[in-house]
């Protein structure tokens, strides 16, 4: 028990200092190679922040586990409602023109193909299902190269410059890949002992991919969208969880598949309905509010997170 309490806070300062590095390397690289720190986000810090999920998704997929997808749905399903929910109560974001236009229309489509290869008489997905997915996520990975000669083009330069990194690019570097390091190992040292409790318990792998997992793999975008909140970084704040949702549905679950079909051990209609929602949801807050997500958006987004947690858990 005291083990578990030491690794426990070991884990979260590892969160916490790991996603402040991560931040200011990022943004530091970002405006060295004149692209925008929502490129990054969706980019380097979203990929970053999803290796939890597609390490904990791979090897579930290879032991035969309903992880895998609970996993990725639920990681989704925390990253818009909850992590975005509560970084905007925190600190209110503005959300770029693109993200509205483009970025959350392809997540909104990709968890409906997503959903739909999983509910097609199967609840799962085989090597063909697996595919496809990563078929659209080449789709996703040409957007980011247009994105990038784009930004380039126009000469993307965001505000001033952080001294001791942008001229700097070996610490800048260092700082990003220590900073992820921290991030996902911490989340990590967090997680693990949670999985042994609920499994000693009799919970369902997937209820446990859905709830804890997904809130474990989870932790470095909610504590890096936060820090990237608190230091008046929207654009990374809201392209790590675009991203990231778009990594974990068509990266995670595609390679997942492609190794190994994989199966649920529960009904997931109500884990696809909820993703689809509250991506959704953020898309009508954003729109609706000036191209920003506010505290009152935030705290309904929060209030979703903790219904489709209380529903996970009733069903069992």
């Amino acid at each position: 028990m005291i083990a578990n309490v030491l690794l426990l806070i070991v884990g979260f300062a590892l969160l916490v200092k790991g996603a402040d590095y991560l931040i200011d390397g990022s943004v530091a690289i970002a405006r060295r190679f004149g692209v925008s720190e929502l490129f990054i986000g969706l980019t380097i810090v979203a990929f970053g922040t999803s290796a939890p999920e597609l390490a904990v998704s791979v090897k579930a997929a290879i032991d035969g586990s309903g992880i895998a997808i609970g996993n990725v749905l639920g990681s989704n399903v925390a990253n818009v409602a909850l992590i975005l929910g509560a970084t905007a109560i925190i600190q209110p974001l503005r959300i770029s023109t693109s993200t509205i236009a483009k970025e959350m229309p392809f997540v909104i489509l990709s968890t409906i193909a997503a959903g739909m290869l999983l509910l097609n008489g199967t609840m799962g997905l085989n090597r063909y299902d697996g595919v496809v997915l990563l078929c659209f996520f080449a789709i996703f990975v040409d957007y980011l190269f247009s994105m990038a000669k784009n930004d380039r083009e126009i000469g993307i330069t965001e505000g001033k410059g952080i001294s001791h990194l942008e001229h700097k690019m070996p610490l800048a570097i260092l700082a990003t890949l220590g900073g992820l390091a921290g991030v996902v190992f911490g989340s990590d040292l967090v997680v693990n002992s949670g999985i042994n409790l609920a499994r000693s318990f009799g919970v369902s792998d997937t209820l446990i991919g859905v709830t804890l997992v997904a809130f474990g793999t989870s932790l470095p975008e909610l504590v890096t969208s936060i820090t990237a909140g608190i230091k008046k970084k929207a654009d990374l704040a809201v392209g790590n969880i675009i991203g990231s949702n778009i990594f974990n549905l068509l990266l995670v679950l595609g390679i997942s598949s492609s190794i190994s079909p994989i199966q649920t051990d529960r009904d997931i209609t109500q884990d696809i309905i909820f993703a689809l929602i509250s991506i959704v949801l953020l898309l009508l807050f954003s729109g609706l509010k000036r191209k920003k997500l506010g505290r009152t958006g935030g705290i309904i987004l929060l209030a979703f997170y903790f219904i489709y947690i209380y529903l996970s858990l009733k069903a069992g």
